[in-house]
């Protein structure tokens, strides 16, 4: 048995280290093609940026503020959407026209539900409102540069792109403490683990087929063609369907090199662990067949694991100084080199810590279909949502 369990950690060590080169070929491959991509740097259409909300998120603000300064050539406006008008955020919104008034700046009152998710219920009713035929989405915390507008939307001068989604970093609070923990653990793994695995995807795909909730870039005909908003409203991963479903209508989806950030909460361990398992879950029901093999990418652990069923045997200690090195240089070229967050090295020591809860994780979303959102417990199926109580309750 000692020795069955030796060969299948040492085989699963070795999966892992093959995807960690491939994670690194993709990355390779990203940077390559963005540094011979040639746009119409001109080409700056019309667009309206839709941002739903609800409440007022850490850094909210500062984001808000970042979409207003943008040094676009064509006309922006920014439409908000809120399910109510006493929502908190609707006193933010008020206060960012009063600072910015020469920027187009509209709040809808989204009364409709259409469906189990919220965001994209408000998304339809904010759609309907939109000026421009070209249509910008991203979350309320999103933090971005002045050129991004310009950076993203020049990549439609391609007739054949019909999306452009972003990558993005998470941003943790700048205080200390137990909390913050959980919280450089989220952020460390998306720059080190999600976005190697995007990355990975896109190479081996030839291309994204799916968004990136950090942005998501279309235009009215194509979301018309790919069904429209309407089908989403019952889906957790509504970004990952709608980008699925454009690239099924046969336009293709564009993965820009503009990085925006996203805030990460300071969380309590359950916060951080409902958030994971909502993460895992959303992706297990979006890619199922691809999931399944998500657990081998973790050879870090594996390898550790490798060397206590071996007996602390010496070429198992070489095996995973191999690993560890691959697995740095993936966490260095990515979230580094590529997305040029600063927060890897100063977390890169936690970087087995976070690979050891990924695999959990990982594990773990196999052992439910209920995922935590907005303080509501939801069944999940086939990536569709529906309520089954509130936590509290």
């Amino acid at each position: 048995m000692a020795h069955a369990i030796e060969a299948i950690t040492t085989l699963l060590t070795l999966a892992g280290l093959a995807y960690l080169l491939l994670a690194l070929w993709g990355t390779r491959n990203f940077v390559h093609y963005w540094r011979r991509k040639s746009v119409d740097a001109g080409f700056a259409p019309d667009v309206t940026i839709l941002k739903p909300v609800k409440g007022v998120d850490q850094r909210m603000y500062a984001g808000l503020v970042s979409h207003c300064r943008q040094e676009y050539a064509g006309k922006f406006e920014i439409v908000f959407g809120v399910s109510s008008l006493n929502d908190p955020a609707v006193g933010e919104i008020e206060r960012l026209k009063a600072d910015f008034p020469d920027c187009a700046i509209r709040l809808v009152e989204c009364r409709e539900r259409l469906g189990t998710s919220g965001k994209v219920s408000n998304l339809v009713q904010m759609l309907r409102e939109a000026k421009y035929e070209h249509v910008l989405i991203n979350d309320s915390d999103i933090r971005v540069s002045p050129k991004y507008l310009t950076r993203v939307m020049q990549c439609f001068s391609d007739a054949n792109v019909g999306m452009v989604t972003a990558p993005y970093i998470g941003r943790t609070a700048e205080t200390g403490g137990a909390l913050t923990v959980w919280s450089r653990l989220e952020a460390l793994g998306i720059s080190t683990d999600f976005l190697p695995g995007v990355l990975t995807a896109r190479r081996l795909e030839g291309g994204i087929r799916f968004g990136l909730g950090s942005t998501l870039a279309t235009s009215k005909k194509v979301l018309a063609k790919a069904g429209g908003l309407e089908p989403l409203a019952e889906y957790l991963a509504d970004d990952y369907e709608m980008g699925a479903r454009i690239a099924g209508a046969g336009y293709r989806v564009e993965l820009s090199n503009e990085v925006v950030e996203t805030t990460v909460p300071e969380y309590h361990y359950r916060g951080f662990r409902d958030h994971q398992l909502r993460w895992a879950r959303s992706t297990r029901d979006s890619r199922k067949l691809g999931y399944v093999g998500l657990g081998v990418t973790y050879a870090l652990p594996w390898a550790v694991m490798t060397c206590v069923a071996s007996g602390l045997a010496l070429w198992s200690f070489s095996l995973l100084s191999v690993v560890l090195l691959a697995r740095v240089a993936v966490a260095l070229s990515v979230g580094v080199g590529v997305l040029g967050d600063e927060q890897v090295l100063r977390d890169l020591w936690l970087l087995p810590v976070r690979d050891f809860f990924g695999l959990g994780f990982w594990a773990w979303s196999f052992a439910g279909d209920t995922v935590v959102w907005r303080g509501e417990l939801f069944a999940l199926r086939d990536g569709r949502i529906r309520p089954v109580s509130p936590l509290n309750s």
